[in-house]
């Protein structure tokens, strides 16, 4: 049995839940980065007596297009999933229902699901700092439970999850990411964006088309001269703050 550990985590947030989860499941993993938009994901298959561990952030309640699209064109061959949703502390909606639809697709068997909390990736001060020491234990705790009952055969699929269809309606984020006077025109943001939304050649301009707003060039800029507006930023924030008052909690689905 092989364990893969499989994300979409433009931010981090994402990877630190999977890593803390994975680390406790398996002391040994290969890792797969879905944010990669180069890699050819048609390549990876995978046999049935393997795990693998497939993390993706909630963005309005849905699975990211880009992450979609990359899991679509793995070959799971019966091998056994496990769902993890991450979310900024408002709610997770339908992206259960949809990722397990595309993995069941894609081949894999889904037998578990985990929803988790990560500090919100556009409006920072939801969720902040987690996930944080009572998540890291919890999250342990899960991959223990869920380990044992693998190695017991009492972990079956399909898993009944949370969601509907059809999924909640998505029209994107008006926030996007453009760059300010600081900009070095490195292009490290273009060469880190998921879905190319920046070009190289270009990258103090962003095509709104194409991105997502997972944020992921304010990240990766080493000048921090990228940023939204602070009106939509505020509004946003307004619109979200009591939804995410009170704080959620980590779930374990089997």
């Amino acid at each position: 049995m092989s364990v893969y550990e499989i994300h979409f985590s433009p931010t981090g947030g994402t990877k630190k839940v999977s890593d803390i989860f994975t680390k406790a499941f398996a002391s040994e993993s290969t890792y797969l980065d879905l944010t990669k938009r180069e890699d050819d994901f048609s390549t990876y298959a995978f046999q049935k007596e393997d795990i693998c561990i497939v993390a993706v952030p909630s963005y309005g309640g849905r699975v990211p297009d880009a992450a979609v699209s990359r899991l679509r064109q793995l070959k799971g061959n019966g091998a056994r999933a496990v769902l993890m949703v991450v979310y900024g502390n408002r709610a997770y909606d339908d992206t259960f229902a949809e990722l397990q639809d595309v993995l069941e697709e894609a081949g894999f068997s889904c037998v578990a699901g985990i929803a988790a909390i990560a500090e919100h990736s556009i409006m920072r001060q939801f969720a902040a700092g987690r996930p944080d020491a009572q998540d890291e234990k919890e999250l342990a705790g899960f991959a223990r439970e869920l380990r044992a009952k693998i190695e017991a055969g009492e972990a079956s699929a399909p898993v009944k999850l949370p969601g509907n269809q059809p999924y909640r309606a998505y029209g994107g984020v008006p926030m996007k990411p453009r760059a300010g006077k600081n900009c070095s025109q490195c292009g490290l943001c273009a060469k880190e964006c998921p879905t190319g939304a920046i070009l190289p050649q270009e990258p103090s301009k962003t095509d709104t088309d194409a991105c997502i707003s997972c944020m992921r060039c304010i990240a990766v800029c080493p000048r921090e001269a990228r940023s939204v507006s602070k009106a939509l930023l505020a509004a946003g924030s307004m619109k979200l703050k009591k939804a995410c008052s009170v704080r959620r909690e980590n779930e374990l689905f089997l």
